[in-house]
Parts: C-alpha cells; structure tokens; sequence
C-alpha cells in the first residue's frame, strides 16, 4: 500500500511552484495518498482537488503560534498519514512542532545552498532538528552542506532535483524585442534575476570591458532593482552603454527569454539550481553560467552551456564573445540544454526520487513494528 502524504506549502505563485507542485500531482497519479494544506484560493489548490488531492485550506502564517501548531497536528491524527513533507519556513517549524510524539516521518525540503550552521541554535528548529528523518535537497551542493553540519545520521540528507518538462514551455512564444529598444539581428542575451549581491550582476556589467569593440551584443537585464546607479556606473565607458537594457520586472518574461540567443547568470554563492537557467534550458536558450555549488550541476560545459568562475569578468566577457561570434555554437548549446532537461534534469525524474524516499521511510517504519 502507497504512503499518505500531508504536504504543507504556499501554491500562490503558479510559475514559481510549479515544478514542486507537479511532483505531488504525479505522486497522486502513481497511487500515493497525497493530501495538501495550503491557500485554498491558488490555481493549483483547484487543480489538486480536480484530481482527487484533498485541499485543506489552510497554511501557517507564524512560526510558533499555538492555534496554528494544533491544527496542523489535528490534520496528522485524524489523516493518520506516513508522510509530513514540509517546504517553507513557517510550515517546517510548524510541522515540527505538531508532529511531536506522533507516528509520521518527518520530511523536509531546502533548495539554498547557505545558511545553516552546526553552532547556530536556530538550525535545530528546522533543518537540524533531531525529530526529522529526511531532507530532500535539490541539489548535491544543498546536500554537501548539510552533510557537513549533521554529526549524526548522515544519511538524512537527499538530493532530488525540481526537474523540469519541456511540455510546460510548448507553447511560449518569442516577444518582439523592438519593445526594449533592440535591434532586428542584434545578438541579446537575457540576465534574470533581482539584483541581490549573491546575483553578481556587477561581474556581468565589468565583464563588457573584455569585450572586443563593436560586437553586435544587447544584453537585458530583467528584474528588479537593477537600473541602480552603481550598474549605470559599471557599464559607462565600456563601449556598450546604449547596448544594455534595463526594463525591470517583466511579467511575460519566459517570451522574452524565447526571443533572446543565450542566457547569463553570474552567480557568486547561494544558489541551488536555478528554476531562472532551468527554464531558459526548456526554452533552448543556451545558458552561460558561474561553476558555484548547486548550478554547476546544471550545465556540462560546451555540451549544454559554458560555464566560468565566478568574479571572473575577462572569462565571462571571453565566453560572452564566443557566444556571439560563434552563433552555430550557440544554436548547438541550445539543443544540448533541452536534451539535458530531458535527462538527467527531467521532471518524471523528480516524481520518482520523492517516491522512492517516502517508500523508504515507511519501509523502514513498518519493520521497526514488526
């Protein structure tokens, strides 16, 4: 008999939730008993329930709110589930709590690659609390960390990508870039992402000094907060100031992307792997990426992207370049990345890994009471 799962997460933002979200609806669909508390209103409550998930609406607001700590734990009695599978901040300390002295295992999930920390006495409220029996990282860098905190049982700690499916994107049509102020022919290349220092915009923009003159490149910026005065300083007297785009947070930006030639993220710490380079991957968007912890794992260099170190502008700017003087590489870049989504990055994948994991940790239960 299939595990009963509780699920506690946040399904607002449908974009951003959907490959977490896909996974519990292919649970569903392979027999598993998989119940949702979340925000009742969401387009995926409707479509969790449309395919027999029960939805219980509700989600923690606060991290140690009593009223929300008994009715979690009232959900796990009268569900009597196997599995407490646990996203997001307030639901992990929530659940914790409620979970105490009941017969569930206990799961958790972390996609962000710093932050937790043997000597603070914060992780052992969430991800370090002895009361959970798993931890599904999406990424080996995400596990590596925890690996090096956990003195004991090791083994918690699992690595199961968010994979993606190139059917989510089928239908994505290229947005006319003449709307930004960029050129029929120009090669563009798209950066999204809000401008946080772990982001490392500014090794982007420095990186257009090692730029041979005169190349046809446009590179947009999408996202928040970056037309700042220190990115308008970076990019003065490289030669491309009127090449470099700032339009900010763009709602369609998966068209925008679809239109661009290659993708740029220079990330300097912190990511795990990046749904922004995933999705562009699914679009066939060749990806230039930083070899940091977690996305190095999403690109094998020249098969599927480039990848460079970080901090490093003269070896972005020179892949930059390659990129654009070489366009049959891009294009072949391109192809390798959905191949990649495909494989080892797929979607069917992911459903399995957390399949295989909740059958482990019921296994393990049902011979402990023999």
């Amino acid at each position: 008999m299939k595990p009963r799962i509780l699920v506690i997460s946040n399904y607002n933002d449908f974009h951003t939730v959907r490959p977490e979200a896909e996974i519990l609806l292919g649970l569903q669909r392979r027999g598993f008993g998989v119940d949702v508390m979340t925000y009742g209103g969401s387009e995926y409550a409707r479509r969790f329930a449309e395919a027999g998930m029960k939805v219980i609406d509700f989600h923690p607001r606060h991290k140690f709110d009593r009223k929300e700590c008994m009715r979690v734990r009232l959900a796990l009695k009268e569900g009597a589930y196997d599995i407490l599978q646990l996203f997001n901040s307030p639901a992990i300390v929530t659940g914790l709590r409620a979970a105490r002295g009941l017969p569930v295992k206990v799961v958790l999930y972390r996609g962000y690659t710093g932050n937790i920390h043997w000597y603070d006495p914060t992780a052992y409220l969430k991800y370090l609390h002895p009361r959970v029996d798993a931890v599904i990282c999406n990424s080996l860098g995400v596990e590596q960390l925890l690996k090096r905190q956990l003195f004991f049982r090791k083994e918690k700690a699992v690595t199961i990508n968010k994979g993606h499916d190139l059917s989510w994107y089928a239908g994505t049509e290229p947005a006319d870039l003449k709307a930004f102020g960029i050129p029929e022919g120009a090669f563009t290349v798209a950066c999204v992402a809000n401008n946080r220092p772990m982001k490392g915009v500014p090794w982007l923009l420095r990186s257009l000094r090692h730029l041979s003159p005169g190349l046809p490149l446009h590179l947009l910026l999408l996202g928040r907060d970056m037309d700042t005065p220190r990115n308008r300083a970076l990019i003065r007297g490289s030669g491309y100031e009127d090449r470099v785009h700032f339009p900010g947070f763009v709602p369609e930006v998966l068209r925008v992307v679809k239109a661009c030639n290659a993708f740029v993220l220079p990330s300097l710490f912190g990511e795990s792997i990046t749904k922004s380079v995933l999705e562009a991957m699914c679009l066939g968007i060749p990806p230039l990426i930083t070899d940091i912890p977690g996305n190095l794992e999403l690109v094998e260099e020249g098969v599927s992207g480039l990848v460079v170190p970080p901090r490093n502008p003269a070896a972005l700017g020179l892949a930059l370049e390659r990129l654009v003087r070489e366009p049959q590489l891009a294009e072949y870049l391109g192809k390798g990345a959905r191949e990649r989504i495909q494989g080892p990055l797929n979607h069917q994948r992911s459903v399995s890994g957390y399949a295989a994991l909740y059958e482990r940790l019921t296994a393990l239960t049902h011979r402990a009471e023999r």
